[in-house]
């Protein structure tokens, strides 16, 4: 066999290979995308108290499902912030607040319970989704005392959801560290205070 001939069949085997490469990638389904969002959150002011309103988005990944299904309870932390505008410097944050809830699912009553963790309020609903609708809005949350802010500086807003991977059981929690599928958070969210 000729080197010319050798050649020829080596770049056409290649070129069948990527075009199989390449018809497998745009031939596959987009995957869903999985993680947390702050759609939009707002304060008002009212009797010298910033209220805080929100709406947020809860899209668990199918490995946080199964493991929640199968009585592992899942802790989400909403951070939120007080940060002081800097013209020459990084915004400080000022004051900082997290509310924790936990989501567990019973399978002898099939229930879902959703613990709120700095309250100690608990409640429970019979499907999945309408446990995490009752924390999606946060409605008049008191976020801060005007009193606590110095008068004439500006003031933003921060908002973010985490998934608290530490309060997993230890041999869950090193999957978490080694896998997208529980790398939950959302981006900050800010406005004007």
């Amino acid at each position: 066999m000729s080197a010319d001939r050798w050649i020829e069949i080596t770049l056409s085997r290649h070129m069948v290979w990527l075009l199989v490469i390449l018809y497998i990638m745009f031939s596959m389904p987009v995957a869903k995308s999985v993680g947390f969002e702050v759609i939009n959150a707002s304060t008002r002011l009212e009797n010298g108290m910033y209220h805080l309103n929100a709406q947020v988005s809860y899209d668990f990944s199918k490995s946080a499902l199964d493991a929640l299904e199968n009585g592992v309870p899942l802790t989400v932390e909403l951070a939120m912030e007080v940060r002081r505008k800097r013209p020459w410097f990084w915004d400080r944050t000022v004051y900082t607040i997290r509310q924790r809830f936990r989501l567990e699912y019973h399978a002898l009553s099939r229930q879902y319970l959703i613990n709120n963790l700095n309250s100690g309020e608990r409640r429970s609903f019979p499907g999945r989704q309408t446990a995490l609708n009752s924390i999606q809005k946060i409605n008049d949350f008191p976020m801060i005392e005007q009193s606590l802010l110095a008068k004439n500086e500006r003031y933003q807003g921060a908002l973010r959801i985490v998934l608290d991977t530490e309060l997993l059981p230890a041999p869950l929690r090193l999957f978490t560290y080694l896998s997208n599928d529980w790398q939950l958070n959302s981006q900050w969210y800010i406005w004007p205070l």
